[in-house]
């Protein structure tokens, strides 16, 4: 549709993902995003408000590289659409629940470091490392040139 609502939330997983599958064979995952507005109050400095927690699902692939990557207590970005769902319990209640249908999920890169693999179909994925915390990537002149030579074909000037 449409005119659905995207959200997105930075909070940290209060479980493993539960990974699934469907009778018809397709993967899905469930998590839960916690999140903590925190305001600052003049005078008396940072202050936490109601925590959120945002139940998600991820299908398919998605849903399988999210139970392989992710654990509890991580921090994460994760963007979708809300979407309602009406289901009756075991007693027969009607209840109602709003859940977050994962269209992007990653780590949150601010406080934490990781290692990226591509995913490829019928083969081993492809690991990407993150540069060496020890070395400073933006205090580095021949780096910079090499990538500015590399990326505009030469000169003194960057490509942008």
């Amino acid at each position: 549709m449409a005119n659905e609502p995207v959200v997105t939330i930075v909070g940290n997983l209060t479980a493993d993902p539960e990974l699934r599958f469907t009778s018809s064979g397709h993967a899905v995952a469930n998590l839960t995003v916690a999140e903590t507005p925190r305001q600052f109050v003049q005078g008396t400095g940072w202050k936490d408000g109601d925590p959120l927690f945002m139940r998600c699902t991820i299908w398919r692939d998605m849903a399988e590289n999210v139970a392989e990557s992710l654990r509890r207590g991580m921090s994460v970005i994760v963007q979708g659409r809300l979407k309602q769902r009406t289901f009756e319990t075991r007693e027969g209640q009607k209840r109602s629940v709003i859940e977050l249908e994962v269209d992007a999920i990653g780590p949150n890169l601010r406080w934490q470091v990781a290692t990226v693999a591509k995913a490829g179909r019928g083969s081993a994925p492809t690991r990407v490392e993150a540069p060496s915390t020890t070395e400073d990537p933006w205090n580095n002149p021949e780096a910079e040139r090499e990538l500015v030579g590399a990326s505009a074909g030469g000169g003194d000037k960057p490509p942008f």
